[in-house]
């Protein structure tokens, strides 16, 4: 590595880890929270086996899961406009992530809903407890253990692909790269170090999803150990 390019590096180190604190990980926590909202209805939707509710829901996560998230991007940001519907580029960029981010997140949530045994769903009506009541009280909290790893993975993920938003000119960590690299003309060692920092923010998150998993596991035994001494 000539002098040159360590100082670019070194000069340029800040200037993309900023755009990344501040746009990178807002964009990151803004989409995922809105791909989770929507996700438990679609899950809740399926799960509750109400026709039509169901299908359109399936067919949501069809359409999204069936299509590339380059393509809906472009499609909210430069497409909508044609129809009178502007948006600037970072609500389009969540809008786009958490609706598809929303098809794989539902299909987790379903799964974990459906491995909750089916006593415990049926011993909840037998007291009295309305379906709402049902996945609030019982089924939520036995599914959210289950399909928490699976959530952070599509997390972790979605740092990554939220490069994508400077197609549609999001000024994100790799946007600021980009820029950098055509002013110095040094294309591979900037988007490396653009990548040392992706790689950097996936490494903190997995260190976080390791903490909260064990903290799961932990109260989960404590949990069983309640229900045998009830039991004994």
């Amino acid at each position: 590595m000539t002098d040159r390019v360590a100082q670019i590096l070194i000069s340029s180190f800040t200037k993309i880890l900023i755009p990344g604190i501040k746009v990178t990980m807002p964009l990151t926590i803004l989409s995922f929270a809105a791909s989770l909202f929507l996700a438990l209805f679609l899950a809740l939707f399926q799960v509750a086996n109400v026709p039509v509710l169901k299908q359109l829901s399936q067919i949501y996560v069809w359409i999204f899961r069936g299509t590339p998230l380059l393509v809906q991007l472009f499609i909210i940001f430069f497409g909508l406009p044609s129809i009178g519907i502007i948006l600037d580029a970072f609500p389009s960029a969540v809008i786009a992530f958490g609706m598809n981010l929303a098809a794989y997140n539902a299909e987790v949530i379903r799964a974990a809903i459906l491995a909750v045994p089916q006593g415990q769903t049926e011993a909840a009506y037998l007291i009295g407890l309305s379906y709402p009541q049902l996945m609030a009280r019982v089924v939520i909290p036995q599914a959210f253990p289950i399909a928490f790893p699976s959530l952070f993975n599509n997390l972790i993920s979605l740092v990554k692909d939220t490069s994508l938003a400077s197609s549609i000119t999001v000024v994100e960590l790799f946007t600021t790269a980009q820029q950098i690299a055509a002013r110095t003309y040094e294309p591979f060692a900037l988007y490396c170090e653009a990548a040392v920092i992706y790689l950097i923010f996936c490494t903190l998150l997995t260190w976080i999803q390791g903490a909260v998993e064990k903290r799961l596991v932990w109260e989960h035994k404590e949990d069983k150990g309640r229900r045998r001494a009830m039991v004994g």
